[in-house]
């Protein structure tokens, strides 16, 4: 507002208009100039990211109103005289200046408006997109942690990160041949007289979940930290099926034997006797639910050693499961075995002993398939066992 200048001065002019006598404030020269510094104010109003676009509108709307009140009333002369000395030098009319403008600021103004409310539609649905996509992401981890927790409760947890830990196609089979590895089969034989499906017991279902509850506290004992390198197999009816060796820190594979030699029997076998003293504990189990349900249940327990085949049927279901004449033997050894009492071959038994477990001899008994079997009742532990030299056990032991 410094720069209006009075009208006399051109009106008291004799001699012509020059840019000399009109130069005095500077502003005669190019007012445009100053329009153009409204223009970048309204650029630096739509900057403000932050800002909502309606609080942008109304500092461009303060902007144009003051810059066009400043060219049409204030400089209304200053233009006028600008206008003049264009005229003076190009020979020609041209639009009011001060009218010209104000139009393109106004223009401005709307087109920046315009782009302000285009940014900020485009950075909402930006955030929103983000926000979408973030919640996928939730939501396809805990899909895939569910996932992890349904494989690694249907399959070892070894064999169920094979499984995720890559691609794997349908038609891939997991197989793993194991050395040394026991095996145990756990049955109710009892059950099967307990279980009626009369409507005093719902059908079956009260039965089912006693079954259940009995399985359940047989789970719960492979939590413990001595029978970590225990793996369930699978139940089948009131049988209960369960391996010892399998997991990558006990086993024994076939392209590990030579690391054999540098074992101690008792080392080697380890897994084994925790697979006995599981047996005993399931034993204590089932005895303690008995006393608060008021059953009678027993358990007719075998167990044998020996190399077996692990693998994974199915791509639907998959199932880990184990093969080889070593598990036929064991589960012989419970279906020939009595209730009450936990059945070993003789091989079982000389590594067993050595661990303080305590057997009956039973005597050789037919087994379909293998004859006469000389087998042994494990009927508990005596002392714990310490880490005792190879040479301590049979040299038939040793060889086996």
């Amino acid at each position: 507002l410094s720069c209006v200048q009075p009208p006399l001065l051109l009106l008291n002019s004799s001699s012509g208009v020059t840019l000399e006598s009109l130069g005095d404030g500077g502003c005669a020269e190019n007012p445009t100039h100053y329009g153009y510094i409204s223009v970048l104010s309204l650029i630096a109003s739509v900057m403000l990211v932050q800002l909502s676009h309606v609080v942008k509108l109304a500092l461009m709307m303060l902007v144009t109103i003051a810059t066009g009140a400043v060219n049409i009333h204030s400089w209304m002369y200053i233009y006028d005289i600008y206008d003049f000395i264009r005229y003076l030098e190009y020979r020609y009319k041209v639009v009011p200046t001060r009218y010209l403008l104000t139009v393109m600021i106004i223009i401005m103004m709307i087109s920046l408006y315009y782009f302000a409310r285009h940014v900020e539609r485009q950075s909402r649905k930006l955030f929103l997109w983000k926000i979408a996509v973030h919640d996928q992401k939730e939501k396809v981890y805990e899909m895939r942690t569910y996932n992890e927790a349904l494989v690694t409760n249907m399959l070892p947890e070894h064999v169920a990160k094979h499984f995720l830990g890559s691609k794997k196609r349908d038609e891939e089979l997991y197989s793993q041949s194991y050395d040394e590895v026991g095996v145990m089969f756990a049955s109710i034989p009892n059950f099967s007289d307990f279980y009626t499906e009369e409507s005093i017991n719902n059908g079956g279902l009260e039965c089912l979940r006693i079954l259940n509850e009995i399985i359940s506290d047989f789970d719960s004992l492979l939590d413990r930290s001595e029978f970590r390198h225990i793996t369930k197999i699978k139940t089948i009816g009131s049988t209960y099926m369960a391996a010892s060796g399998v997991t990558p820190e006990s086993n024994t594979t076939g392209y590990e034997t030579h690391k054999l030699e540098d074992q101690s029997i008792l080392d080697r076998w380890q897994h084994f006797a925790d697979l006995a003293d599981f047996a005993l504990a399931m034993k204590v189990t089932l005895n303690n639910l008995n006393k608060q349900s008021f059953n009678s249940f027993m358990l007719r327990i075998g167990l044998n050693k020996g190399g077996v085949l692990a693998g994974v049927i199915g791509a639907r279901k998959p199932h880990f499961d184990i093969w080889g004449n070593t598990v036929n033997v064991a589960s012989r050894m419970e279906s020939t075995g009595v209730m009450g009492n936990t059945q070993v071959v003789e091989d079982c038994y000389n590594i067993l002993k050595e661990y303080g477990f305590r057997f009956v001899k039973r005597g050789p008994i037919y087994v379909k398939g293998k004859g006469e079997l000389l087998t042994y009742f494990m009927k508990g532990k005596d002392k714990p066992v310490t880490k005792k030299a190879v040479v301590s056990l049979p040299h038939q032991i040793q060889q086996s």
